[in-house]
Order: structure tokens, then C-alpha cells, then sequence
């Protein structure tokens, strides 16, 4: 079963021999049967995601990928590089990989946050000690009113919390109450600024 993010896109081809599916773009969450004669293959661009049988979510952003993993372990790999292999990491529950052209991050925590971090499927967004810029992109991927950052010290401000991704206003009119912002509300965005 997968279960995809606003503005994602997937092809799935299934065989006798394999379940594979090519993210190729947004977000989506996976819940794969245990099938060990049919691995479940998540591909993104140069990386592919392995499990036997899990539930992980892989968001795509350019070349760039992230990967959650809520249930079970899942088996991160990379194609060649300037024809040098890279050693595939195994992500147990709890794991976060974040794989970036120069490499893969892994980070463990402990379940319940990790299983936050896809909250989106039930109108949620989670934030922790995140940039504002960084939560404007997560809103905006959502919704077609748009935050737009009207300057760098507005966009770096760190925030956290868990926000409806549906009430985008009600999280801007949060921000003036309780930080450095002001906002200025358009028909299509909502610019902050400094006051």
C-alpha cells in the first residue's frame, strides 16, 4: 500500500519476482507485505530503497532523498559515483537516512518521533528546532495560498511544534503572536517580513 504526499508521483511495476516502484518526486509512505520471494524496491533517481516487509516513508527533493522508517528495517543503496561503490546502510525502526550526492546521514530516534516526521497523512506537519524557511516549503507543498519568506532573518528562525497543514494562516497568525514577524496577507501568499 503507498500512500502519497501532495505533488508526488509514482510508477509501479509489479512481476513474479519483484514489487518496484519509481518515486519520482513528493513523498510517499509505504506499508509492504512480507514477500521474501518478491523484495519491495523503492527507486529514486540513483538510490534505491530494499525491504522485505515495512512501513518507511522516501521523499524526494531533487537529487536529494529522505528516508523514514516506522516499522521493521529497510536497506539503503547507491548507484557507482565517479566509479566508486558505496556500502548500502541498513535502517532499522526509528532510523532517518538522509542521502545527498556527497553521501547518506543516518540518524536514529526513538520511534515516536520518527513516526511524527509522517504525520502528513493525518493533516499534520512536525517541526523540531526547524528553520521557518524550511516550514514555509513544507506548507507550500501543500497549499496553493503560499508563505513566501520576505527576508533572511525571518527565514531563520527556528521553530517547532506539530501544525495542520491545512491551516496555514492559523500557523502564520501563531508565528506574530509569538516571534519577530509580521505578516502581510494576500489573496495567493502570506508574505512574513520583520516587524
Amino acid at each position: 500500500q503507498a500512500t502519497l504526499a501532495s505533488d508526488s508521483r509514482i510508477d509501479v511495476r509489479l512481476s513474479s519476482r519483484e514489487r518496484r516502484i519509481d518515486l519520482q518526486r513528493g513523498e510517499a509512505f509505504f506499508e509492504a507485505a512480507k514477500d521474501p520471494a518478491r523484495p519491495f524496491v523503492v527507486e529514486a533517481g540513483e538510490r534505491r530503497v530494499v525491504a522485505v516487509g515495512t512501513r518507511f516513508s522516501v521523499r524526494r527533493d531533487g537529487a536529494d532523498l529522505r528516508v523514514v522508517v516506522t516499522e521493521g528495517t529497510v536497506r539503503l543503496e547507491s548507484d557507482p559515483v565517479d566509479g566508486r561503490s558505496h556500502p548500502a546502510a541498513l535502517l532499522p525502526a526509528g532510523s532517518i537516512a538522509i542521502a545527498r550526492p556527497d553521501g547518506v546521514l543516518v540518524r536514529s530516534l526513538p520511534l515516536q518521533e520518527a513516526a511524527q516526521l509522517v504525520d502528513w497523512r493525518s493533516g499534520l506537519l512536525f517541526f523540531r528546532d526547524t528553520t521557518l524557511a524550511e516550514a514555509a516549503t513544507e506548507f507550500n507543498r501543500y497549499n496553493a495560498r503560499k508563505i513566501v519568506i520576505g527576508d533572511a532573518a525571518v527565514g531563520d528562525l527556528r521553530i517547532g511544534g506539530s501544525f495542520r497543514w491545512a491551516n496555514a494562516e492559523g500557523f502564520v497568525r501563531l508565528l506574530e503572536q509569538g516571534f519577530p514577524v509580521k505578516a502581510d496577507y494576500g489573496r495567493d501568499r502570506i508574505v512574513l517580513h520583520t516587524p
